[in-house]
């Protein structure tokens, strides 16, 4: 579907696509807030919990769906090449509430330092005083010291990240649901994907797939005699 990003929140039970939306906009990012309101007002809801892939991770997104109410299961983005060089993880330093520090796999402390403010987020910086001197140096940072940058509202991502902890079958739920349909219309569509331009036309040509996938699926949950009655 070159050129627009469709968003949908499809019924995790029926698979029913619940509520849809074409934008110009390529970044998923940013959409996680909008269409998990847009989901809960079709559904006539108060609580919802939405499940999207690492495509949707970002903070303030996280942060907006927890002060809305809705528990959303969005699995961390890997951005740190730490790892990837054998070095320790920023997961691997253990953040303590009460004292406000972290603890390194060194056993060391890591203490506040100072608050910064980068595109809108405060961010505190903590560091030890004694990675020059530390055995595991090597396996932590190349520079001077390994710094950690906590946001002031990192606790709604540790408690989503529980979360997801303890629903290890969440993501391929999420898998099994938001494929099925999406793969449909896209067979429907064939190589040819949209036949209209611009967004409006777009729009309505998407919810005509929509609605003709949602009306399939409903003749095969509830046969065509019921829906025929109802």
């Amino acid at each position: 579907m070159v050129g627009y990003n469709v968003q949908a929140a499809v019924d995790a039970k029926h698979h029913l696509i619940v509520a849809h939306e074409v934008t110009n906009n390529g970044i998923d990012r940013d959409q996680l807030t909008s269409m998990a309101k847009l989901a809960r007002s079709e559904m006539g809801v108060e609580k919802l919990s939405a499940v999207a892939d690492r495509g949707y991770y970002k903070s303030a997104e996280i942060l907006a769906c927890h002060e809305a109410g809705i528990t959303v299961f969005v699995p961390k983005s890997v951005t740190s090449s730490a790892t990837a060089h054998g070095r320790f993880s920023r997961d691997d330093f253990i953040y303590n509430a009460e004292t406000n520090e972290y603890r390194c796999p060194a056993n060391e402390r890591l203490i506040w330092r100072f608050m910064t403010v980068e595109h809108g987020l405060k961010l505190n910086r903590y560091w030890s005083s004694n990675c020059q001197q530390c055995s595991l140096k090597e396996k932590c940072t190349p520079s001077v010291e390994r710094r950690v940058i906590r946001w002031e509202h990192e606790a709604v991502l540790d408690e989503m990240q529980t979360r997801l902890d303890n629903a290890p079958d969440m993501m391929r739920i999420r898998r099994q649901t938001v494929e099925h349909p999406f793969g449909t219309i896209k067979a429907w569509m064939g190589a040819t994907h949209f036949l209209t331009k611009t967004i409006e036309r777009v729009s309505t040509e998407m919810s005509l797939h929509v609605l003709a996938y949602n009306m399939k699926r409903v003749i095969k949950l509830l046969g065509s005699e019921a829906i025929m009655h109802a």
